[in-house]
């Protein structure tokens, strides 16, 4: 298994910070939770590290891809809380967290069969789903899931009106393609401006790099 390449890593948003140490863009993501590149930057630094960890554990391409892409989401939510600084290990590094963080994952994490697993590591890279993940929480209910069932499971209109009228919900077809159209606008429009600039390709001012 070859290690993937990451095209973000080559963003001028992203490029821009290589000059930081860990430490540094660990503090900046911690302070700017309202910002995605620090995280993203983080993660062009260390994702051949975890990668070449994970792919000799999976049993398949595919179970390694979603392996390390569910790492990263660990990865994600741990780091608000990491303190480089803490007095019980004075070798902490950045690096050495991480080392652990993904061994945690793959003793821990149960993967499923090859066959159930419908992630593409090519089309989707762990940062991009973590913010996703993140701003589709912050949709109304009934919105993210009609957002989920069309884009997870591939729902038709119909069938999506068809099982929300059985929850309760009096949506028409025709109603869901407007709410769907209402859903991607609000959960693109809560995504990092940054993440959309670097993911998404959206043109950002230079004032909002750090």
């Amino acid at each position: 298994m070859q290690i993937p390449h990451f095209p973000e890593a080559n963003h001028p948003l992203v490029k821009s910070l290589f000059h930081h140490s860990d430490h540094e863009l660990l503090t900046l993501f911690q302070q700017h939770p309202e910002a995605g590149k620090f995280f993203t930057a983080m993660f062009c630094r260390y994702s051949p590290i975890v990668y070449t960890l994970i792919r000799h554990s999976a049993r398949s391409p595919v179970q390694a891809d979603y392996l390390f892409a569910l790492t990263w989401k660990h990865v994600y939510h741990e780091l608000a809380g990491l303190d480089l600084n803490q007095q019980i290990n004075e070798n902490l590094t950045l690096q050495n967290w991480l080392i652990n963080m993904t061994a945690y994952c793959i003793n821990e994490i149960e993967l499923p069969p090859t066959e159930a697993i419908h992630y593409s590591l090519k089309a989707t890279s762990p940062p991009l789903w973590c913010y996703v993940e993140q701003a589709l929480e912050q949709l109304p209910p009934v919105l993210r899931l009609m957002v989920l069932m069309a884009q997870t499971f591939h729902w038709s209109e119909t069938r999506i009106a068809a099982y929300l009228q059985a929850e309760g919900e009096s949506i028409a077809p025709h109603e869901v393609a407007n709410f769907l159209q209402e859903g991607y606008r609000m959960l693109e429009d809560k995504l990092p401006t940054d993440i959309r600039a670097i993911y998404l390709g959206d043109n950002i001012l230079p004032a909002a790099s750090q």
